[in-house]
């Protein structure tokens, strides 16, 4: 005799569920996995992204998606929601401007906004894994994408510190040359990790104290945060029976 209910009472059985709808119903569940996917595949496809018009183009369009993900996960977080949304909006309006009537100073009050987004964003994730003594799944993937919202955070203040003080960032290469956002991304990812492997210089007092900055928050992220999310799970691991 089967074990469906559904046989059982003479109804037919449940068809079963199609990976691509577990998928999306997971990612519902688990918004926090959906933003760390999204991220991650933005370090594979940045530097294709920037090399051309219809590159720069989708870019844009990537990173409408990007905060539209990291609202939804901000939701969960006892924080502000509404302050999030208004600068996305500012984000996206300043955006469309730029596209349609290029100016100089646009480009700056973007980066300054994306950053305001982003470190926003990081904080209302920080608040949602600490606010209670218990770790789910979905925090777990929090913790992970918290660190990406942080070195997003930074590469926009690098753009924004670029674009107000001329000459911030060197490389070997063209050292004068204003730094890529694939430069300044991977310069902020280096920083944040601690790995020290950029060729990417602060030369500015202004860039040296951001690079500080971010050196001290992933160090403070690490000792503060992840220990105290994998701390809690590995504390309810050892309770189960």
């Amino acid at each position: 005799m089967s074990d469906d209910p559904n046989v059982v009472s003479g109804q037919p059985p449940h068809p079963p569920q199609r990976p691509r709808v577990l998928t999306f119903a997971y990612l519902r569940r688990t918004p926090s996995a959906g933003l760390l996917m999204v991220q991650l595949l933005g370090l594979v496809l940045y530097p294709w992204m920037e090399t051309s018009p219809a590159g720069r183009a989708i870019f844009t369009a990537f990173g409408l998606l990007v905060l539209g993900v990291a609202l939804r996960v901000v939701r969960r977080s006892p924080w502000l929601t509404w302050l999030a949304v208004v600068i996305a909006v500012l984000v996206v309006l300043l955006s469309t401007i730029a596209a349609v009537a290029p100016h100089p100073a646009l480009p700056v009050a973007i980066a300054v906004l994306e950053a305001a987004f982003y470190f926003y964003a990081t904080g209302s994730l920080m608040a949602y894994m600490l606010q209670d003594w218990v770790t789910t799944t979905d925090e777990l993937f929090a913790a992970g994408a918290t660190s990406t919202l942080l070195a997003w955070a930074f590469a926009y203040a690098y753009v924004a510190c670029q674009g107000i003080f001329p000459e911030s960032f060197s490389a070997p290469r063209d050292l004068q040359a204003p730094r890529t956002w694939v430069e300044l991304l991977f310069l902020s990812v280096a920083v944040l990790s601690s790995v020290g492997l950029s060729d990417i210089l602060p030369v500015t007092p202004q860039a040296r104290s951001l690079v500080m900055l971010e050196s001290i928050a992933g160090v403070m992220y690490i000792a503060l945060v992840v220990s105290r999310v994998v701390g809690l799970t590995l504390a309810e691991r050892k309770g189960r029976p």
